[in-house]
């Protein structure tokens, strides 16, 4: 996935969700004191002593007008010059959403990280989940490259629908739960089709099994069926292509997947079709 066509999927609540988060930390600190604003110069980044509500207003006005990394700077100065501060605290969070908005994942899954370590059990924890959730998810990259970051991504939004069944953020991340096994199924799918073309028709059914046993319902397991009936003749098992035949035909009647494993037995085991 590029950052082009991952980036406009507001409907999907990819980033409207965490703005609306961000948008209610900022409403408890204006419970507080107020957000203070301050001006977006090059003076906003200079580490100097300044009282939390100045600071902290500093870097929301800094966010607010679109500098997101000099903001997360900012916030994360509110941190380290008022570490006891009712502030500090929502300052952190802040942070990371900051490095998420600006693209720098790793710090935003380093920060949110940070925050749990610090506040396990606090009321936003559920949303530091959703953030490093969603920094993995930022990073998929396409079915021909390395799914580590794919799988890191899987890890936790599963980990967000385990502990926050109930919440938004669970709801958003089984519907990229679905996504992510979609891709990451075509990975399985990728590498069994390479191995079918090289002849390693053994490794080819491990992959495609895979899918089966892992991903039964991505939008891969029509052909990933038809790939084991392809594989199983190959291997000299037709009784085991059949099977597959016989599944892929209960299951998805009206697919090409379908016509071409009927017409595949029909050609290179008409014996056991007629047995």
């Amino acid at each position: 996935m590029t950052n082009a066509s991952r980036r406009p999927r507001l409907s999907s609540g990819l980033f409207s969700k965490p703005a609306i988060a961000a948008s209610a930390l900022c409403t408890g600190v204006l419970f507080l004191a107020g957000c203070a604003t301050g001006g977006g110069g090059t003076d906003d980044t200079a580490y100097i002593a300044r009282d939390v509500e100045t600071l902290y207003g500093s870097a929301k006005s800094l966010l607010d007008k679109g500098n997101a990394p000099v903001a997360a700077a900012l916030f994360d100065e509110v941190e380290r010059q008022h570490p006891y501060s009712p502030w500090a605290r929502r300052a952190q969070l802040m942070s990371s959403f900051s490095y998420y908005v600006a693209r720098d994942y790793n710090k935003a899954i380093a920060s949110s990280q940070r925050f749990l370590s610090i506040h396990p059990g606090n009321k936003d924890a559920p949303y530091a989940y959703y953030l490093i959730a969603l920094s993995y998810y930022e990073q998929i990259s396409d079915v021909t490259r390395d799914q580590k970051i794919t799988e890191q991504a899987r890890i936790a939004l599963t980990e967000v629908t385990r502990r926050f069944p109930t919440t938004e953020y669970a709801s958003d991340a089984r519907l990229k739960l679905d996504l992510v096994n979609d891709h990451l199924a075509g990975k399985e799918m990728e590498i069994g089709r390479h191995y079918q073309r090289s002849g390693r028709w053994l490794a080819a059914q491990i992959r495609f099994q895979n899918v089966i046993d892992d991903y039964q319902t991505t939008s891969h397991a029509p052909e990933a069926l038809y790939r084991l009936t392809e594989s199983s003749l190959a291997l000299g098992v037709p009784q085991e292509a059949m099977k597959y035949a016989a599944v892929l035909g209960s299951n998805y009647p009206g697919s090409d997947w379908y016509e071409k494993a009927y017409d595949l037995i029909g050609d290179k085991a008409p014996a056991v079709t007629a047995s």
